[in-house]
């Protein structure tokens, strides 16, 4: 992957900035390291978006020519669905991200098989099992481009290694050319190293990762000073004295 500062990341996955801060995702657009962009309703809280209509159009506008994922915002599958074809007239890179379930833990397959048959290109979110990822490959139309959001960093904040769920969510996929994998939930650089060696299609990455990337490869020598000058740069702001 070459970014137009002139950086090349050796990667085969394909980075997706995850958030809802307009003028970051100009930025992160502008830079040319990401191919796409994720973004989720507690994004758009963090990020103070007042109105999403706007803020969708916005960013279509800023970013025409990148996948683009926008969530809906209903809890009733009826009112999703009207939501999803809102959503996907927003533009043909747009992607309407679904949950697997609702709040009731009701399944959204029926949905996702209407949507789907419509043509609409989705992101399936929330996903977090083999059985999830088996029932929405059963119900996607080839008519429909797909992404499916599997959230391998909330499986390892339970304490389970999300890498054998994603390389069995792999050779699930790559049998179906409409569809892309996604390792969602993104928390330490670590993480695109994973997902490339498991052949995850996208990893979503927040800013604050996506501004670490300079770090892979790094000489951990070259590291360790670095850090002490950390260190120290804080000790002479501080302007503490031990003796």
């Amino acid at each position: 992957m070459q970014s137009r500062g002139g950086n090349k990341l050796d990667l085969k996955v394909k980075l997706y900035a995850d958030g809802a801060n307009i003028n970051d995702m100009k930025a992160q657009y502008k830079n040319g390291v990401v191919s796409g962009f994720t973004t989720n309703p507690s994004l758009m809280k963090k990020a103070g978006v007042k109105d999403y209509v706007s803020f969708a159009e916005e960013v279509v506008n800023e970013i025409p020519d990148m996948s683009i994922s926008f969530e809906v915002f209903a809890d009733d599958f009826d009112q999703m669905k009207l939501e999803a074809r809102k959503i996907a007239e927003f533009g043909e890179n747009v992607y309407v991200k679904i949950p697997i379930t609702n709040t009731r833990g009701e399944s959204s397959i029926p949905l996702i098989k209407k949507l789907s048959s419509e043509g609409i290109n989705l992101n399936i979110t929330a996903v977090f099992t083999i059985d999830q990822v088996k029932e929405i490959l059963s119900v996607i139309s080839p008519k429909s481009k797909t992404i499916i959001s599997v959230f391998a960093g909330r499986i390892a904040d339970t304490g389970i290694n999300p890498v054998p769920t994603m390389e069995d969510a792999v050779s699930l996929c790559k049998s179906h050319e409409n569809v892309e994998l996604l390792w969602a939930s993104t928390r330490e650089v670590f993480n695109i190293v994973q997902a490339n060696e498991v052949g995850v299609d996208i990893i979503t990455c927040p800013t604050d990762i996506l501004n670490k990337l300079h770090m892979l490869g790094m000489d951990l020598e070259e590291l360790s000073v670095e850090t002490v000058k950390g260190f120290y740069k804080d000790v002479e702001s501080l302007g503490y004295s031990i003796l």
